[in-house]
C-alpha cells in the first residue's frame, strides 16, 4: 500500500479510471450528459492565422502559411502511416494509406511522388513533396 500525500482515496482512484477507461478506449466523451462535454467549434468562429490575429506582414506570413500547410500534411502523413510503412516507395505509400483510409487529397499527394525513392518517414515524403522547412 502507497503511503504518500495522496489526496484522493484508493477506491475514488479506481472509480476515476473507471470513467476514464470508456474515453480512452473510444476516443471520444462517454458523458451521458451533455453539460460535461466540451462545446465544439461553431461553423462562424473565428479563424486564427498561423501568425496568429495580426499575421506578420509580406513575406514572413507566407513563410508561416507554408510552415503551417507542410506541418498538417506532415501530422496527417504521420496518422496514417504508422513504423511498418517505412521505408517505403511511391506504391507501398499509396497501399498503406488507401488500406488505412486516408483522405483521397492525401493519396493523390503520395502519388506524386517519385517511383523510385524509399522514403524513411513522413518529414522525407513533405520535403519530397517540396514542402521545404525555412530557416
Amino acid at each position: 500500500m502507497e503511503r504518500g500525500s495522496n489526496q484522493v482515496s484508493p477506491h475514488k482512484d479506481d472509480a476515476r479510471k473507471h470513467e476514464l477507461q470508456g474515453y480512452l478506449r473510444s476516443g471520444h466523451s462517454t458523458h451521458a450528459e451533455e453539460t460535461y462535454d466540451p462545446e465544439p467549434a461553431a461553423d462562424d468562429d473565428v479563424r486564427v492565422d498561423a501568425g496568429g490575429p495580426v499575421p506578420p506582414p509580406g513575406e514572413a506570413r507566407d513563410r508561416m502559411r507554408a510552415e503551417k500547410a507542410a506541418e498538417a500534411l506532415r501530422s496527417d502523413l504521420a496518422r496514417h502511416l504508422n513504423r511498418t510503412a517505412f521505408p517505403g516507395n511511391r506504391a507501398s505509400l499509396v497501399q498503406t494509406l488507401s488500406k488505412e483510409h486516408a483522405p483521397d487529397t492525401l493519396v493523390d499527394a503520395v502519388r506524386e511522388l517519385p517511383r523510385d525513392e524509399r522514403y524513411k518517414n513522413a518529414g522525407q515524403i513533405v520535403r519530397a513533396l517540396g514542402h521545404r522547412p525555412h530557416a
